[in-house]
């Protein structure tokens, strides 16, 4: 079996855009891969194209080894986001064409589950006012959907530090939280990399009240020593990863204990089979993963086979039964969260359809996403607020 071709079509929405690639093979086989690109979709797709003609073509299918190894070190420059989300999108639709070349869901092919259903946690639930009142209602709408556990960044466009009443108001949104969901529901802090540690560690303390389940980032991602001093004074588990791209990075991290749970995003760094490589390395540290996902249902997919099969994975990032719940179109057979939990996928391959139609329908608007910006948290719902 060889691939004989490489297609790209981009979703778009008001604050993502996300890439599927499909891979064509000269048996009939088509395989699909996905990853949510911010601000650099082009560039992917450039990358992309030049991949499929220097890399991909003539490449047997089976052969995800030789192939991921050739995408990442074959063009002699380092491989960043861009190289390692491409290398993401054709490795996970090689696993899709042999899971369906061997009638399997790719779990069987990865050694077979390890739990019957996978956790999942609700993000992109919070596009409303940034106010507790509008924050608590929302949270209840998340419990009330059958959700057991959601994240929010209640932070505003913070950055470094912030004052004093911003910090007040940043931690009645949390309070709130919890007020609407009660003892038992996991909540998840995200910072967005937004601190220096000493106020990640101060802000830590005033939420201690209210159980985070983890804080998220609490410092940006490029100094590891910095989230090391973050993480020895926050009493929290401490969770980072998405903005790591490869696995070899993770060693600092490790090394330095900077961590609890990872969150590695399969779409960023490099596909299935790397993200269960760097699992494997977390579960010898005894350190949790929790895959970041920001994807739409074929980057989702491709995370519950890795959930289905790893043993530290401990919850899965979903945002679209919130955010952009239309794009679930894009590829339906993933299965839907029930009471919190989704069922492992029984089809071959990764067990989902993609509609080129459908995606045909919503070209990319160009989406551009600041953090730092007032009103981010609206992801776009009410354009006047919108930032960037």
């Amino acid at each position: 079996m060889k691939i004989v071709d490489v297609r790209t079509h981009v979703y778009g929405t008001p604050w993502r855009d996300l890439t599927y690639v499909q891979v064509f093979t000269d048996d009939g086989l088509v395989g699909v891969g996905e990853t949510r690109m911010l601000g650099h979709t082009q560039a992917l797709l450039g990358y992309l194209a030049e991949a499929a003609r220097n890399h991909v073509l003539g490449s047997d299918p089976f052969d995800i080894e030789s192939l991921v190894d050739r995408m990442k070190r074959g063009d002699y420059g380092r491989a960043g986001e861009i190289v390692m989300s491409g290398i993401a999108c054709v490795e996970m639709a090689c696993w899709d064409i042999v899971g369906k070349a061997l009638g399997q869901p790719v779990w069987r092919l990865l050694g077979g589950k390890v739990r019957d259903r996978i956790k999942a946690y609700a993000n992109g639930w919070y596009t409303v006012e940034r106010t507790p009142e509008e924050f608590h209602a929302a949270a209840r709408a998340v419990v009330d959907r059958g959700y057991r556990a959601l994240k929010l960044d209640p932070f505003g466009a913070g950055r470094w530090e912030l004052g004093r009443a911003e910090r007040r108001h940043s931690i009645s949104l949390v309070e709130a939280v919890r007020d609407a969901v009660g003892p038992d529901v996991e909540i998840l802090v995200e910072m967005h990399g937004r601190f220096a540690p000493h106020e990640a560690i101060r802000i830590a303390a005033s939420l201690a009240e209210f159980e985070p389940g983890w804080v998220e980032e609490p410092v940006p991602p490029e100094n590891l020593k910095a989230l090391a001093k973050a993480a020895a004074g926050i009493d929290a588990p401490v969770a980072t990863g998405e903005r790591i791209h490869d696995r070899t990075e993770y060693r600092e991290l490790f090394d330095l204990g900077a961590a609890d749970i990872i969150q590695p995003d399969i779409g960023h760094l490099g596909g299935i089979g790397e993200t269960r490589k760097l699992a494997a390395t977390a579960e010898t540290h005894f350190t949790l993963v929790a895959p970041h996902n920001v994807g739409g249902p074929v980057l989702t997919a491709a995370n519950l086979h890795l959930a289905a099969c790893t043993p530290n994975f401990m919850i899965q990032e979903h945002f679209n039964d919130f955010a952009d719940e239309e794009v679930k179109l894009a590829a339906p057979g993933l299965p839907p969260v029930v009471d919190g939990y989704f069922a492992l996928p029984t089809e071959p391959g990764l067990g989902v359809t993609l509609d080129v139609d459908v995606i045909a329908a919503h070209p990319s608007r160009g989406a551009h996403f600041d953090l730092y910006a007032d009103g981010w948290e609206l992801r776009g719902s009410q354009p006047s607020r919108r930032g960037g």
